[in-house]
């Protein structure tokens, strides 16, 4: 099964710092799902994770890194599924972000599981048919 991945997993293991044993645990999930060609990503998910590099040096070594990975192209269907979504939570007192609602769409749509450590899509899931990705 794919795995659509989200910005602060990807953040997570962009970082230089070092890493408790939980987070190398996500970093290794990550890696995995590489190696095994699961991993989706999409435009937005990508202007998250390059926004915000002031070092163009960095930015741009970063950018070929993440050329690797074609995106997943985006249909109608997944903004109107998103905007359902959105409504749907909004109607159960659950804001989210524009993005957060497409990730949830894209996964519904596809059947893929969300690979994330934003506890909102936990809430989401309360009232959407998502599958969050477990830590293997």
């Amino acid at each position: 099964m794919k795995v659509l991945v989200d910005t602060p997993v990807w953040s997570l293991a962009l970082r230089k710092k070092a890493k408790s044993s939980d987070q190398n645990r996500i970093i290794d999930n990550l890696s995995d799902l590489i190696r095994d060609s699961r991993i989706v990503i999409f435009g937005s998910i990508r202007q998250e994770i390059l926004s915000g590099i002031s070092d163009k040096a960095k930015f741009n070594e970063l950018k070929r890194k993440m050329s690797v990975f074609s995106d997943y192209v985006i249909q109608t269907v997944d903004y109107e599924l998103a905007a359902e979504c959105s409504n749907e939570c909004r109607r159960n007192g659950i804001q989210g972000s524009h993005t957060d609602f497409l990730i949830c769409a894209i996964a519904i749509r596809n059947d893929w599981e969300i690979f994330t450590e934003d506890t909102d899509f936990i809430e989401y899931a309360k009232f959407l048919p998502i599958k969050i990705y477990t830590l293997q």
